[in-house]
């Protein structure tokens, strides 16, 4: 019989969100991801400033013929976890290619980036160690870390606070390992992690320097390799993460890339890694041929960067005041939840596809609505889109209405 007291509490907490205005309703595309989209709940075609689909490789015609090609050559999938009959030669040809990609000796695939950073700090941190994170770090991160050893010291510095996280490096008097953990681009803010500061201060202290660059590959870097390279410190990260479900092909996947061994470690011991089936073979080649574009077409990523200062610019004119940045993810802080997710519905309704983010994901009070820029889009769908957002912001009070 059914738990009365349990399905009583659980419809009473979906109704208050509703109540609230802090309801998430999914959004369901009917056709391929683009920078058009055809959404049932517009009614039709939307223009999309709410994917991470930063190159827009998602359904380029490469991407999609290598799918095509590994569906015939390989079947839907392994049926299998990787050490027991679930590897096959196109897993390994991908992690060839983002170990190069990323200027690292060997890398690994998980099933996500969630998987990936879930899977690895309880690996590589042992009792004694130390495990310092940013407090604006992904979720994932934030996850991952909770897996450690309790022997495991875990601190978290303020937000890009070098001296923070200075203080916190000298004040460790154990003889562990030190590990410090960032995003390199921080998806809710837009803004870049401090790479050379983080790379002085690692090699001053001995740590092993951990990035999660899942929004700044495709987008960071005269090629698109990332923070570390927009930088010119690819040489000085220790561990990189990623997805293969933002600018690389936009379907699913993580990774990471590291030496030899630690590769090998997680190979032996990461949970996420060891239990859970390979990528399909599908997203595994789609993946690569998106490696493959962005290497023969850097050119890509300096279009992007315009289409990025296009439409800062853009808003600004307007009289928003978007966080600053030189990543694709342009937020515009609008404060409380309810009034984010109203903004996008507006939005929404004059064919413009944009998230409203509130508490969890980002703290109460600074909400937000998220732009993050496709070089898919046109200067045309972008004047189409600041024009709706003019609209709304005067409607909403954001903005006056010009005289």
């Amino acid at each position: 019989m059914p738990n009365t007291t349990f399905e009583k509490r659980s419809h009473d907490h979906i109704e208050g969100l509703k109540a609230a205005g802090t309801y998430k309703e999914y959004k369901h595309l009917e056709n391929a991801m683009g920078a058009h989209s055809n959404m049932r709940e517009a009614g039709g075609d939307v223009i999309v400033l709410s994917s991470n689909n930063y190159l827009g490789l998602a359904n380029h015609e490469n991407v999609v013929k290598a799918s095509h090609d590994a569906l015939n050559t390989y079947g839907a999938g392994t049926a299998s976890v990787r050490f027991i009959c679930g590897t096959m030669s196109i897993h390994e040809t991908l992690e060839k290619k983002i170990a190069s990609f990323h200027r690292q000796p060997a890398a690994l695939t998980y099933s996500s980036c969630w998987a990936a950073n879930t899977g690895l700090f309880a690996v590589i941190c042992q009792p004694g160690d130390l495990l310092i994170s940013d407090e604006l770090n992904h979720a994932s991160i934030i996850d991952g870390c909770r897996l450690v050893s309790k022997q495991v010291t875990r601190s978290v510095y303020k937000h890009s606070d070098m001296a923070d996280l200075e203080s916190q490096l000298k004040d460790y008097k154990g003889d562990g390992v030190k590990f410090v953990v960032t995003d390199g681009v921080f998806s809710m803010e837009g803004d870049i992690a401090k790479m050379p500061e983080l790379v002085e201060l690692c090699e001053k202290y001995e740590a092993v320097l951990i990035v999660d660059d899942s929004h700044g590959v495709g987008v960071m870097g005269p090629n698109g390799r990332g923070t570390a390279e927009h930088f010119g410190l690819e040489e000085k990260v220790d561990i990189v993460t990623g997805t293969l479900g933002k600018a690389l092909g936009g379907a699913a996947g993580g990774y990471v890339a590291a030496n030899a061994d630690v590769i090998d470690m997680l190979i032996q011991a990461s949970r996420p890694h060891i239990f859970s089936n390979s990528i399909s073979p599908t997203t595994a080649a789609g993946a690569m041929a998106a490696i493959e574009l962005m290497e023969t077409e850097p050119q890509r990523v300096t279009s992007l960067h315009e289409k990025v200062a296009y439409f800062r610019k853009g808003l600004l004119d307007l009289g928003f005041n978007p966080h600053e940045g030189e990543s694709a993810i342009i937020p515009i802080i609008v404060g409380e939840t309810a009034f984010a997710i109203s903004i996008a519905k507006k939005m929404l309704e004059k064919g413009i596809y944009v998230t409203g983010f509130g508490f969890p994901v980002v703290p109460e009070g600074t909400a937000r609505v998220r732009v993050q820029i496709s070089d898919a889009l046109t200067k045309a769908d972008m004047d189409t889109a600041l024009k709706a957002f003019a609209e709304v912001g005067v409607e909403v009070g954001l903005l006056k209405k010009s005289a």
